[in-house]
């Protein structure tokens, strides 16, 4: 047994009284979302540019639609953010004093492209006024990318606050820290916060000829899974439990189950980057005489969108589908 304090920095639990989940070791996701829409709001509104023919500002947040989320595996942050955002603009021509309006629309911030290359447009209403659209569109299209560069140094610092807490460890051996000294003075530079890894969500829908029941234990009861994916599995159907099917391929954790209703679980196949899950919901939607399946899939690795969609539709729906047929035929 290692002495106190030389153990796994990860087991390290002598500063918190539960000793849960230390430095968020296991898999945690923050929803983003509510936080980045304020924030952005905070951050555009109110930008303001002028030159020797006239001034423009970005006078209100019309339209902000999309997510962000914040996920943390042994140590690492990783990020997920879509959106699509659409402001208002209104700007005043010095020598005449005519007021003018107009909008700037960013329809793709995330994480696959980066800031500078994000596409950021600029409208004006009809009539004169072609000179503070210029203005709009060098300017204040620099000003936008500056802020939206703005918040996603606050999503990857300021929102992430107490998502990978410190230990002792960590501080001694400089882990999250590279220190670098510059004359007699003694520099801290936070080490990149995480890595980025593009991804998608899916939504697919399928109809089962079965009562909700059958379809929910088709994936809760270990015999009828192995019966489905034609291999060895193993499954603990409970909350925090852990599932591995189709010889490994897939692994994952049982997040929450409402029986008959409802499976959460972080799940994922092999061949994707190490520790990268996602998130999958199975909604269970009785219809006469038939089962709708609802599954929404986020954080698929972009590279596999296809893989996975096929991975669902093939190797589960349609083999399920084969073993409802085959019980139907036994019985």
């Amino acid at each position: 047994m290692a002495k106190w304090g030389q153990g796994d920095p990860r087991w390290i639990v002598e500063e918190r009284e539960d000793g849960t989940n230390v430095n968020n070791w296991h898999w945690t996701e923050r929803d983003a979302t509510v936080w980045s829409k304020g924030k952005l709001r905070e951050l555009l509104v109110g930008i303001a540019m002028e030159n020797e023919t006239g001034r423009c500002e970005i006078s209100e947040l019309k339209q902000v639609e999309g997510e962000a989320s914040c996920s943390s595996r042994k140590g690492k942050l990783i990020f997920f953010y879509e959106w699509n955002i659409k402001l208002a603009w209104k700007g005043t021509i010095k020598e005449s004093g005519a007021k003018h309006k107009g909008l700037v629309e960013i329809p793709s911030l995330s994480e696959e492209n980066e800031v500078d290359d994000t596409e950021v447009n600029v409208s004006k209403k009809k009539g004169d006024g072609d000179t503070l659209k210029d203005l709009m569109k060098t300017t204040g299209t620099a000003k936008v990318r500056a802020a939206l560069a703005e918040y996603l140094k606050a999503l990857k610092t300021e929102f992430t606050t107490g998502m990978i807490l410190p230990t002792k460890a960590v501080a001694t051996q400089d882990l999250t820290v590279e220190r670098k000294v510059t004359g007699n003075t003694l520099q801290a530079s936070p080490v990149a916060l995480g890595v980025r890894i593009p991804t998608v969500a899916l939504h697919l829908t399928e109809l089962f000829d079965t009562t909700v029941e059958q379809l929910y234990s088709i994936f809760t009861v270990k015999d009828l899974v192995q019966k489905f994916s034609k291999s060895p599995a193993v499954l603990e159907a409970e909350k925090g439990g852990k599932f591995q099917m189709f010889d490994g391929n897939i692994t994952g954790e049982y997040v929450e189950l409402l029986t008959n209703r409802k499976i959460i679980m972080k799940w994922r196949c092999r061949s994707w980057p190490e520790e990268h899950y996602a998130t999958v919901a199975l909604n269970f939607v009785p219809a006469p005489g038939q089962t709708e399946l609802q599954l929404d899939c986020k954080g698929v690795p972009v590279c596999k969108e296809e893989n996975t969609k096929l991975c669902w539709q093939k190797q589960h729906f349609e083999e399920i589908k084969g073993l409802l047929q085959l019980t139907t035929q036994n019985a």
